[in-house]
């Protein structure tokens, strides 16, 4: 084993070799620095405080290359845990009761660790080189499985693509996760809470029905469903919110649309922000107060972070993978909305009945919003029993083809419009959003104006 010796010449850290060094071997060693290695080690068996460094640093066993450093630090990390003195005699005690001793290089080597460091109080310094060379060996690895994935070509191409998106996720998430920064004492939390009594709720996902934000606690990593028969208003209300977080809030939402394009989506858009028909937006038949109200609605709209994913039915995998691409660029949305879940598409498996594909698309969606800690709305059909009922207010027992959509989701939203059965009803321009399930809060019905012909819905009350 080499060690490390400081001069004036050195620097803060271990001398690494030079790569082009790495030429004159015959195969190529994975990223490493043993140099480093020893003097972490060194440090924490000459100082209880670097112990306590390495500890908040999030550093592993698994972060040394060297087996036998791996032994090491697993043993002082034991002794130091119950708060026991951890130096190279306590150290070679424990190695040795736990049948290790010989694997390290015997009490020998704990001391040229000691005498590998120049001080103690780098410690964390080299920590940091080990933590860089471990990430490092991770990505390689990733990549030596997602090659052997090409090759072997096992599965569906899709499975195996996200499969490949996984391992590299996987990197990046242990790349940025360790340490203490996701402890907290319970006092801490207390201020916090106290601090943010009189607060907007952040966390929450801002709704653009007053009445329902009151009532519904739309939260990341919650999968929230709006389910209705054909042409009563789920894609009115998912593209109403996706308009309030995106140009309202100027937050990310997302929107992956199976039923319209990116045009179609667009003229909603604009009618509804402009207060111009749908059928005028369509036709681009504009008088001059309608093209004046699509110039401002225009301003309005500029600059808004709404993606729009459009085409034919989604994928699961495709969804994460949006997500995935989304976040490695910092733009993760704060709400995915899906129309609509009976027509995304299922992984190919013989013999699966449709039951059981919706089911597994509403446990994805929920996995979805829980892996990313975003918001998933997704519209959903009601079966045609609602219809056959004298009263036509649907029930949860009216979601089509899957009982796990009621179960996975967080909260249900069972969209009613009497005047999608009788024109002339007495509640002609009405919108029931009723919350039939809602585990952070209470079930009540909300009622909105359904403005189709600007393809929105407004609150009831009056608005300026």
């Amino acid at each position: 084993m080499s060690t490390h010796t400081a001069s004036e010449h050195d620097g803060p850290g271990p001398t690494t070799t030079p790569p082009h060094r790495e030429a004159v071997h015959l195969e190529r060693l994975p990223p490493q620095d043993t140099d480093a290695e020893q003097c972490v080690l060194g440090g924490m068996l000459l100082s209880k405080d670097a112990i306590g460094e390495i500890v908040e640093s999030g550093l592993k066993s698994t972060d040394f290359y060297g087996p036998q450093h791996q032994l090491v630090f697993s043993a002082v990390m034991d002794l130091y845990g119950r708060g026991e003195p951890a130096d190279p005699i306590t150290v070679a005690a424990e190695l040795t009761r736990t049948g290790g001793i010989g694997r390290v290089g015997g009490p020998a080597y704990l001391h040229t660790l000691v005498h590998a460091v120049p001080t103690a109080a780098n410690a964390a310094y080299y920590a940091e080189i080990v933590t860089d060379r471990a990430k490092l060996r991770r990505l390689v690895e990733a990549g030596t499985r997602i090659t052997q994935m090409g090759y072997l070509a096992e599965g569906d191409t899709d499975d195996i693509l996200d499969r490949a998106s996984a391992e590299i996720q996987a990197v990046t998430t242990d790349a940025t996760g360790g340490g203490l920064e996701r402890v907290r004492w319970l006092d801490e939390m207390l201020e916090d809470y106290l601090r943010s009594m009189d607060e907007p709720r952040p966390s929450c996902l801002p709704l653009p029905y007053t009445d329902l934000e009151r009532i519904l606690r739309a939260e990341p990593g919650d999968l929230i469903v709006v389910a209705a028969r054909p042409a009563v208003g789920k894609s009115v209300v998912l593209l109403d919110i996706a308009r309030h977080v995106s140009i309202r809030h100027r937050r990310t939402a997302m929107v992956s649309s199976m039923e319209m394009n990116r045009p179609q989506l667009m003229e909603r858009i604009i009618a509804a922000e402009a207060r111009v028909g749908l059928q005028q937006v369509k036709a681009r038949q504009y008088d001059e107060d309608d093209r004046r109200r699509v110039e401002q609605a225009a301003e309005q709209i500029a600059g808004a972070p709404l993606v729009v994913d459009d085409g034919p039915a989604a994928t699961l995998h495709q969804l994460r993978s949006r997500l995935r691409w989304l976040n490695g660029r910092g733009r993760l949305p704060a709400v995915l909305l899906v129309d609509y879940i009976q027509i995304m598409k299922a992984a190919e498996k013989r013999g699966q009945s449709r039951t059981a594909e919706v089911d597994g698309l509403s446990r994805g969606l929920k996995e979805l919003a829980s892996e990313f800690q975003t918001t998933v709305i997704a519209a959903a059909q009601l079966n045609r029993e609602v219809e056959r009922r004298a009263d036509r207010t649907p029930t949860l027992a009216d979601l089509r083809e899957s009982g796990s959509i009621e179960a996975d989701a967080n909260a249900v939203i069972l969209l009613h419009r009497p005047d999608a059965y009788a024109k002339d009803d007495p509640r002609a321009g009405e919108l029931d959003l009723i919350v039939a399930k809602n585990r952070q809060g209470p079930t009540s019905t909300v009622t909105v104006a359904f403005q189709g012909h600007y393809a929105r819905a407004k609150d009831m009350a009056p608005h300026p």
